[in-house]
């Protein structure tokens, strides 16, 4: 993962003092790409400890299509108690979308119902219909490998006041090469350096790992493209400290066999030899 500590020290070195949403300010560039060889394990961070379930969680609950926050609890804690936490809990709560919500840890159409249930209007005005984008790119990867419309996108315009968080790591494209090889680019908008893109590099990595059992291709390489790359500047104490550590070996990701890639539970992800340094703690801008 030296890839990533390169790119905290590109920011710190390069970013500009910038003004944002939620009122905390950061260091900011535009546009970076980062390439992870799947092929050559699992690209966790080990420089900080990687809240695993939680990525896994998280990924379980997009591919299921849901929204709400509660159900999200389930997935990765088996419990719907009010007092359980996830990622996503704080984004619940905050002022702006506190007001909006009609039922209990409901989120608004975000990124698992745009996956899943794009909502869109047929040739008559009234009919309204759904497209379910992982159903449709897994039978575009198996049917025409070669095409370049391998793509999924969670960015949905007409909907982006329905939801708790527009998304930050908005569309990704498939991409099968001549051996066999499952790659996935990324485009994330807006990137949390510190907190955040962690956390999206292993969700993604993870589901190039289940599209490719699914497609019975191999993995190839992960692709991370950001847009606006910031460090807000109350994580940049964390961040310096990151920095001085050295990266050790990543891990080797072993998946359950005999499941379709809608049937997977928390526990069929298991991340082999992976023994990370302490976690950094720092405070997510909301």
């Amino acid at each position: 993962m030296k890839q990533y500590l390169d790119a905290l020290q590109h920011i710190l070195d390069n970013g500009e003092d910038k003004d944002d949403r939620t009122g905390v300010g950061t260091k900011s560039v535009f546009g970076y790409q980062m390439r992870f060889d799947l092929r050559k394990g699992f690209p966790a961070v080990t420089t900080k400890k990687l809240a695993w379930k939680s990525v896994v969680g998280e990924l379980l609950w997009m591919l299921e299509g849901s929204g709400n926050e509660r159900r999200l609890a389930e997935i990765t804690h088996d419990t719907r108690d009010d007092n359980v936490n996830t990622i996503w809990t704080a984004n619940l709560n905050a002022p702006y979308w506190a007001s909006k919500t009609l039922t209990t840890g409901d989120l608004g159409r975000v990124y698992g119902i745009q996956w899943r249930s794009w909502r869109y209007t047929g040739e008559q005005s009234t009919q309204t219909l759904y497209k379910d984008q992982i159903t449709d790119v897994i039978a575009s990867i198996n049917e025409n490998p070669s095409s370049r419309r391998h793509i999924v996108t969670a960015w949905n315009p007409a909907e982006l006041d329905q939801m708790a968080l527009p998304p930050c790591h908005m569309t990704f494209q498939f991409n099968v090469n001549k051996l066999g090889e499952l790659s996935c680019q990324l485009y994330q908008r807006s990137c949390d350096m510190f907190l955040g893109v962690p956390f999206n590099i292993a969700s993604y990595s993870l589901l190039t790992h289940i599209i490719a059992r699914e497609c019975d291709l191999y993995v190839g390489d992960f692709i991370w493209t950001g847009g606006d790359c910031h460090i807000y500047n109350n994580h940049i104490d964390a961040v310096t400290e990151q920095l001085t550590r050295t990266p050790k070996k990543l891990p080797e990701l072993f998946i359950s066999v005999g499941k379709k890639w809608d049937d997977y539970n928390i526990t069929d992800f298991i991340l082999s030899d992976y023994d990370p340094m302490p976690s950094i703690k720092a405070e997510m801008a909301v």
